[in-house]
């Protein structure tokens, strides 16, 4: 069930309603009525799947109370790695099985020992990726001793599986998101409001600027090698502007849905395009993976290779964004990606006296400063995270190769194309968030907001007017496949 159907439109309100009207009164039959809502919206796609998210939450529900009534840390490792195997191993069979088959393979043709083809027909289940992790930490935090688990089962399992992040994210770890499903939960007006803008701001990302851009970045790339340079180029920029805005439009969805039901979600993007600096950058996109990354992959790793002083850093940084190109898709391409972005930190590690984390969850509260000096510097981070988002978008590591020999052995012409349409959805789109950099999504508006009321309604009618003017095919988000 995708957020911007109409299905997701009848099941909302339906939702809605029976949560605050008619089972207001019993906080574990709201939790229970989430549950069955949420196990509906991903079943939606293939029922056939239920059983995995099912399985993934009883194994985790049970070794999260062994791993924290066990006094042996030889049992608890040993609790923890199971949880770990079964995870892992339900992650990687579903989404690099045939992944690493292929490359196999390919690697013993390439030295002349011929092998057959033997790959298995699996189907990628819908954000297997996002739960996957997020289960994975709460047994991580319970080893740690952050976090009591919890023995309410329904609770727990809603937490996995509750329908507004559970394809896309964010990440929510169990210490600010599990507790949200023990307390009561009262309806708040001007929480919920917020959320409906945010909502409709979700909404025109994806649908007036990611959607519209989609037929024309899809038409370079498949055609990269009739095109000019020129045009090369605005592909992989009107690229950077979908994903941004098809991703995080995704996010806002999910966090304005969550707010009609009482819970508050981390921010995960804080306006990652007006970054000074390819850490700042990290500290700004996809901030619950970028922090789950730092705090169970990286500082463990650089803990490990804490004897080789900064190239142990180094090494922590790099295979901690070759294994996050990994997590993003099953091909060599999302591979270099990660690694280029890893290869980016080399000048941040060296020139601090001491770096400690890619990222943290202090990202979303990270304010935006400005002075003129400051664009070259945007500028430059936004062109080299372009970079890596030709590996990212293209089909294969060879597709993504001759993507950028086009660029680079051609003689620059004028585009033969120029999208004035698409332009005017990202001025629109990044004029906005420029000016409510400081502020939790493009349409927040409080007491202290210079926007009139009169202006506000202004623009939510526009807003609205522009998705249903505007509207392309409907498209699944682009982090459906991960």
């Amino acid at each position: 069930m995708l957020f911007n159907s109409l299905d997701f439109f009848i099941f909302l309100p339906i939702v809605f309603v029976l949560y605050w009207f008619v089972l207001n009164k019993n906080l574990k039959v709201q939790n229970f009525l989430l549950l069955i809502a949420s196990y509906v919206f991903y079943g939606w796609w293939d029922v056939r799947f239920l059983s995995l998210i099912i399985l993934s939450t009883i194994i985790d529900y049970f070794i999260g109370i062994k791993i924290h009534e066990s006094n042996d840390e030889t049992k608890r490792k040993r609790w923890l790695r199971l949880s770990m195997l079964v995870n892992l191993s339900l992650l990687g069979f579903f989404k690099y099985f045939n992944f690493f088959i292929d490359s196999f393979i390919s690697a013993f043709n390439s030295i002349g020992i011929e092998m057959d083809t033997f790959t298995l027909n699996i189907i990628l289940p819908v954000g297997i990726s996002f739960y996957t992790f997020q289960t994975m930490s709460y047994s991580l935090d319970i080893n740690k001793r952050k976090l009591v688990p919890t023995k309410d089962f329904v609770a727990f399992a809603t937490f996995v599986a509750f329908f507004p992040q559970l394809v896309a994210g964010p990440i929510e770890r169990a210490s600010n998101l599990l507790p949200q499903f023990l307390r009561k939960r009262k309806f708040n007006n001007k929480f919920a409001s917020d959320g409906v803008r945010q909502i409709l701001w979700g909404l025109f990302k994806k649908i007036v600027v990611a959607d519209n851009c989609a037929p024309f970045v899809n038409s370079i790339f498949s055609n990269y090698t009739e095109e000019p340079s020129s045009m090369l180029i605005l592909g992989v920029v009107i690229f950077a502007f979908q994903i941004y805005a098809d991703f995080s439009g995704y996010t806002d969805i999910a966090i304005g849905v969550a707010k009609l039901f009482g819970f508050d979600f981390k921010k995960n993007f804080n306006f990652p395009y007006f970054s000074k600096g390819i850490s700042e950058f990290w500290k700004r996109w996809h901030i619950s993976l970028s922090s789950w990354l730092n705090d169970y992959l990286f500082t463990p790793l650089a803990v490990e290779f804490r004897n080789y002083k900064k190239r142990g850093i180094f090494l922590a940084v790099f295979l901690t964004f070759l294994i996050s190109g990994l997590w993003h898709g099953a091909g060599w391409n999302f591979v270099f990606w990660g690694g280029l972005h890893g290869l980016y930190y080399i000048p941040v590690i060296f020139s601090k006296k001491r770096f400690t984390s890619i990222s943290t969850n202090k990202g979303s509260k990270v304010k935006l400063d400005f002075s003129i000096t400051d664009i070259p510097k945007m500028v430059l981070t936004f062109f080299m995270v372009c970079l890596t988002y030709i590996f990212f978008r293209s089909a294969s590591l060879s597709d993504a190769f001759g993507y950028l020999k086009g660029i680079f052995t051609q003689i620059p012409t004028f585009p033969n194309t120029i999208p004035y349409e698409l332009f005017l959805f990202i001025i629109i789109l990044m004029a906005t968030e420029w000016f409510q950099r400081n502020k939790e999504h493009g349409l927040q508006f409080d007491d202290t907001s210079k926007v009139r009321p009169f202006f506000r309604w202004v623009i939510y009618f526009l807003l609205i007017f522009a998705i249903f003017i505007f509207q392309e095919e409907q498209q699944e988000f682009i982090y459906f496949q991960f």
